[in-house]
């Protein structure tokens, strides 16, 4: 690869299961396939005493080397370890995850060393992959790009996905939804139509399920409603698969085979490619030699049986449909257009489902599901680098939505929203006081009914207000709050921030400990704090805040935000992954050397075992060249026999061979 800076930037969709990369020049898209030919790559990462495979040779080899291969590192990024979530997941998965200071982190054994990466780093190597898929291909060096998520990713998953971007050596550009992706690349392709119409986005993939619902008239894609589940998906179909192929391997040997993981590995590959096959054919044989204890294993899996194993999860896929008609306040016949995106929305039981629901209405599947998240990226990092150039992207306007509310704790642990969910993003919300609560004997007249007494102002970024005094009622947003000392003296103000939709701060996620200091010394309930929420184009969450009183400012730092790194720790996981890939690149070129000197070896040896070609060779070199055959392949034994060490060698025996060969 030349050393000349790709002056554009590429989309990458960072899947669950697996990944995809893509350019946008002047008027044209191009999804870039890896070196097996495939558009798609596998999100696995596979450690081993020697080497770190990323992709497809990770997967292929995961079977065998089962844990330290990771994979569905998306089910753990931006999480803390106690949620319940990853404590299920770890329980099925083969490698190991341990809790560091609430975080979790993958263990493996690399290079004869146990480390650990956070899901961060694991993340940036898949990326780092799919942005040495993209040099390849453009023949330059890539620093920018665009990377896409979950629209129902939290802000804490959306700063360590950008996080791990960064990790991986490129300036993330933008972070953009998936479903938002997916409609430009329908939008701007099989879908291209001027009329404006309303789309709805069901994007079912490997490990997370969203659900959008966009006006699109012209160039403007507006997002009325989002909704989804950042743990369902493929990989969750397959587990169900799974769990009854282990029950029913377990009848049928009485043995238990859970706890093998090359054998829940082999299983888990198996069930996989069973449900692709049955996403077209009625049936099909799971079939597996020496599976556990020498026992093979035969099943027979129809797409019914398949069907009902999953019946649940398909069926829940529903709710965040309803959902999204139900926030944009539209009925189903006001849908124009259902696009299925993700692979899958493949399985004929989810399409038959979905269509149901809409009373029969054909679904969109023009544009290819595992594709169309890295074309919208690719366009939108086109326009941002400035490398689009048609008249269909000049007036492209994307306007999403913040798909759950951010908010403060209050006193007892109420949840007040500041930016509520389905508000266009970026935007700024200030939470403005003086304001005061009155007092109720309990919860529910709290909730029944809230009032704010003067002045409330929203402020939207134009400046206008949203009113004075205002009654909310139970159901509303609490757009303002007090925030104010409550000692003599105080110096420090600390708050939590969450996101979610519960009333009890417990039931949502937490984002972060917000401190304010230092405060001017005045009694309690003087101090007039000003606090401004604002979310920008990636959906990240900014918080700054100002005492009004004296005028004096400050910033609000994250103290204890689980999940969130530091620039520190950012800059030393960006050394560690270029001393990983320079242990990569040194460990591809010892292979090819080593690849290339066992090749030389042979052929000489088979000429000095030859009698005819023997004869050619000068008196008293045949022992010269045993001799330095012999040296040579004591360095291919000696493993720290580096590449240029292993050419030396080749690069002797050669001379040495064209010189005995050479005329007498």
């Amino acid at each position: 690869m030349a050393d000349e800076v790709y002056d554009g930037a590429i989309g990458i969709d960072l899947g669950t299961t697996y990944s995809c990369v893509a350019t946008y020049e002047g008027t044209n898209v191009e999804i870039i396939a890896n070196e097996q030919g495939s558009f798609t790559t596998p999100s696995f990462v596979s450690f081993t005493d020697k080497e770190r495979l990323i992709g497809e040779a990770a997967k292929n080899q995961a079977a065998m080397n089962p844990v330290n291969t990771v994979f569905d590192v998306k089910r753990l990024i931006g999480r803390r370890f106690d949620d319940p979530t990853v404590k299920k997941d770890i329980e099925s998965w083969p490698f190991k995850v341990v809790d560091e200071g609430g975080n979790p982190k993958v263990q493996v054994e690399y290079l004869n060393e146990t480390k650990t990466f956070s899901p961060q780093e694991v993340s940036s190597m898949v990326l780092l992959k799919m942005k040495e898929i993209a040099e390849v291909k453009l023949g330059k060096k890539v620093e920018k790009a665009v990377i896409t998520v979950p629209a129902y990713f939290n802000d804490n998953q959306r700063q360590a996905t950008k996080d791990a971007g960064a990790i991986a050596g490129l300036n993330v550009l933008r972070i953009i939804n998936e479903p938002t992706a997916a409609a430009i690349a329908y939008g701007l392709g099989a879908g291209k139509s001027g009329k404006e119409r309303n789309v709805l986005i069901y994007d079912l993939g490997g490990g997370t399920f969203d659900v959008s619902l966009l006006n699109i008239q012209g160039g403007v894609f507006t997002v009325k409603a989002t909704a989804g589940d950042t743990h369902l998906g493929g990989q969750d179909f397959d587990t169900n698969l799974l769990d009854h192929c282990k029950k029913d391997f377990q009848r049928k040997t009485k043995k238990d085979l859970s706890g093998d993981p090359r054998a829940l590995r082999r299983l888990r590959t198996a069930c996989e490619r069973a449900k692709r096959t049955l996403s077209s054919g009625a049936q099909t044989t799971i079939e597996i030699d020496s599976l556990f204890d020498g026992e093979d294993y035969t099943t027979q899996i129809t797409r019914a049986r398949f069907e009902d194993l999953n019946a649940k999860a398909f069926n829940g896929t529903l709710e965040p449909v309803a959902q999204v008609l139900k926030d944009a306040s539209m009925e189903k016949s006001g849908v124009d257009e259902i696009v299925l995106v993700g692979g899958s929305t493949r399985i004929p039981r989810i399409q038959k489902l979905l269509s149901e629901f809409f009373d029969g209405k054909k679904l969109e599947k023009s544009i290819n599901p595992d594709e169309a998240v890295a074309y919208g990226a690719a366009v939108q990092a086109g326009i941002l680098s400035g490398k689009a150039t048609s008249a269909e992207t000049a007036d492209l306007l994307l306007l999403d939505v913040c798909p759950l509310s951010l908010g403060v704790a209050m006193e007892g642990n109420i949840f007040a929203p500041v930016v509520t969910r389905g508000q266009n993003v970026p935007c700024l919300k200030k939470i403005c006081p003086p304001c005061f609560l009155i007092p109720f004997p309990d919860l529910l007249s709290f909730l029944d009914f809230f009032l704010v007494f003067s002045p409330i102002r929203d402020y939207r970024g134009d400046g206008r207000s949203a009113g004075d005094d205002t009654f909310l009622i139970r159901g509303s947003a609490f757009p303002h709050a007090t925030f104010t000392t409550v000692a003599d003296n105080q110096q420090t103000v600390q708050f939590p921030v969450y996101q979610g939709e519960r009333v009890n701060c417990e039931d949502n996620t937490s984002l972060g400990e917000f401190t304010l200091a230092p405060i001017p010394p005045m009694r309690a309930g003087e101090a007039v704090l000003e606090v401004v929420f604002e979310v920008d184009v990636n959906g990240i969450l900014k918080v700054t805040a100002t005492e009004k009183t004296s005028g004096r400012s400050a910033n609000i730092t994250i103290s204890n935000s689980v999940g969130k790194l530091s620039s520190s720790e950012i800059e030393n996981m960006i050394n560690d992954a270029e001393k990983f890939k320079t242990n990569d690149e040194a460990f591809s070129k010892r292979f090819e050397a080593k690849q290339q000197l066992e090749s030389y070896i042979g052929r000489v040896e088979e000429i000095i075992s030859d009698p005819t070609l023997s004869l050619k060779l000068k008196r008293g070199q045949k022992d010269k060249i045993e001799q330095q055959v012999s040296e040579a392949m004591a360095a291919l034994e000696i493993t720290d026999s580096g590449a240029d060490e292993l050419k030396k060698q080749e690069l002797a025996l050669k001379r040495l061979v064209t010189k005995a060969m050479s005329s007498r």
